[in-house]
């Protein structure tokens, strides 16, 4: 309902940059309020308090994150093709975010039993697109078919959420995308049907 107010974004993205810089324990109200523009009682308006400001941060922002992963991959034919799109649409978003980035590798981590399901909730669509791949790669031949595709999902999404925690850590001082292509030819390899 708030989502389509005109503070909402604002907001949204004051507070990616604010607990980017400050750390979440850190961020008040109040920063976020001061980055957004807006006066601290306008925040309650639109958010219950900080933890739903997060929430909401991770849900607006990975949801257009999935969308796009979902809508670049759908336009790829083979399970092999999907799979390096899904990888490097993954590193592009975040490489071209750096705050975002923080947050979601640090500041989203550190959080209580309640927050990460809702944050567990929001990313299901997002290991279902990995779970898409994997079943086509299994069709295709590409991956061997007795792979347990819970650890599978787990992997690749650990994978790729490693190496993005990994360039975060490192104050991003490379080029996340260069990895993708090796990232992407250890999972193909290491699913691959043994030859």
């Amino acid at each position: 309902m708030n989502k389509n107010k005109p503070k909402y974004k604002q907001i949204i993205d004051a507070a990616v940059v604010v607990i980017a810089e400050n750390g979440y324990h850190s961020s008040q109200v109040s920063k976020i309020a001061k980055k957004a523009g807006v006066a601290d009682g306008t925040i309650y308006l639109y958010f219950k308090n900080k933890e739903d400001i997060l929430v909401s941060l991770f849900q607006d922002k990975m949801g257009q994150f999935i969308e796009k992963i979902e809508h670049e991959t759908t336009s790829k034919q083979s399970a092999e093709e999907k799979l390096l799109t899904l990888v490097e649409t993954h590193f592009k978003q975040l490489a071209a975010d750096h705050h975002l980035a923080i947050v979601t590798q640090l500041e989203l981590r550190q959080s209580n039993k309640e927050l990460r399901y809702k944050i567990n909730n929001v990313l299901k669509r997002y290991l279902a697109v990995i779970d898409h791949i994997v079943d086509e790669g299994i069709q295709e031949k590409l991956f061997r078919n007795n792979l347990n595709r819970r650890l599978v999902r787990q992997l690749i999404f650990g994978m790729m959420d490693e190496a993005v925690t990994n360039w975060v850590m490192k104050e991003q001082k490379y080029n996340l995308e260069d990895q993708a292509k090796d990232v992407h030819s250890l999972i193909v390899y290491g699913l691959a049907e043994p030859k």
